[in-house]
């Protein structure tokens, strides 16, 4: 699907990528769910968050956490409160190590609250970026708290490029297990 460049598009998108995520989980069998991620033998699976999510919960407290930096991102900034979607000390060099931390700070966190957790915070992200106009989400530099990017590329990322991302993951999960 072409990343979206339009307002209506960008909701479109992250609906869609939601809903499919969680028919895709509801559908998940209990083999899949009670198995633990195990992704060790495959070369081509090099990047941290292979080795890193071990089950459904962390992928999906994952994207709550990311729903959570959109969400303070936004409202701190529209608030006058000047913050960068990544919170100190972090920067797009080491985000890997906060990512780490969401794991870490989640590993109590029962499956069904990480399924509410996470339909929540969907919802408040969508409902954020409705908020805003075509021209607001998809013009470089509107705000200045973007850097020279847009706002509608952020939703993109904590949203539907990450339903995608998570997605990927459980079909990868399902296909080493039934081999």
């Amino acid at each position: 699907m072409a990343r979206a460049k339009t307002k209506e598009e960008l909701i479109s998108q992250a609906s869609e990528g939601f809903s499919k995520l969680f028919l895709y989980i509801e559908a998940m069998s209990e083999i899949e769910l009670k198995t633990e991620f195990d992704f060790s033998g495959e070369v081509s699976k090099k990047e941290a968050h292979w080795s890193r999510d071990r089950n459904l919960r962390d992928v999906l407290v994952h994207l709550y956490e990311w729903h959570q930096l959109l969400l303070n991102w936004v409202n701190s900034n529209m608030e006058g409160q000047k913050s960068s979607f990544l919170p100190e000390p972090y920067n797009w060099k080491t985000y890997g190590q906060m990512n780490i931390e969401f794991f870490e700070k989640h590993q109590g966190t029962e499956l069904f609250m990480a399924k509410e957790l996470v339909r929540e915070s969907h919802e408040a992200a969508l409902k954020l970026t409705q908020k805003f106009t075509n021209e607001e989400l998809f013009t470089k530099k509107y705000f200045d708290w973007t850097g020279t990017t847009t706002l509608g590329s952020y939703c993109i990322s904590a949203m539907p490029s990450h339903y995608d991302w998570a997605l990927k993951k459980l079909k990868a999960h399902a296909k080493r297990l039934s081999k």
